[in-house]
């Protein structure tokens, strides 16, 4: 299988795949469930995987990185004119395909988790104690603690 570009439509359950060859046919079409999902994408080479940007697609792109394919992110509102027949989930996963091969497709950057969740690249532990300091009632253990004492 020779796929150059990958376009997922994500769902709470099942994924629609369309892929692409280099040459513009089509080599899988198919619908994938979660745990189906990391397999797939595993065993394939490195390739271009357009998603709709959503709150999960930043989830996924990370993953897939991760895995050395290219994410991008594309807005619904780039999307839709794409849709061919109806509103499917195997339509949309076509559209976002064609979209995003697109010369000038306006992509999204895929968010990292730090920037959902600033206080997570702390230790545990340090924001446990910085907690207990400044709940603290004695106003000393605050000023102890910004002093660093």
């Amino acid at each position: 299988m020779d796929i150059s570009t990958v376009g997922l439509d994500l769902a709470k359950n099942v994924f629609q795949v369309h892929a692409i060859d280099s040459a513009g046919e089509v080599i899988v079409r198919r619908s994938l469930r979660r745990r189906q999902v990391m397999p797939f994408f595993t065993k394939l080479e490195p390739c271009l995987i357009g998603m709709e940007a959503c709150g999960t697609s930043h989830f996924w792109g990370r993953e897939l990185q991760a895995l050395g394919h290219e994410v991008k992110l594309m807005p619904p509102i780039y999307v839709t004119p794409y849709v061919k027949r109806g509103k499917t989930d195997a339509g949309d996963a076509a559209a976002i395909c064609e979209a995003v091969t697109r010369p000038g497709a306006q992509a999204t950057a895929t968010a990292s988790i730090s920037t959902f969740h600033p206080g997570r690249t702390r230790p545990a532990t340090t924001m446990v104690v910085d907690a207990a300091l400044w709940s603290a009632p004695r106003c000393s253990l605050r000023a102890a603690a910004s002093s660093g004492t």
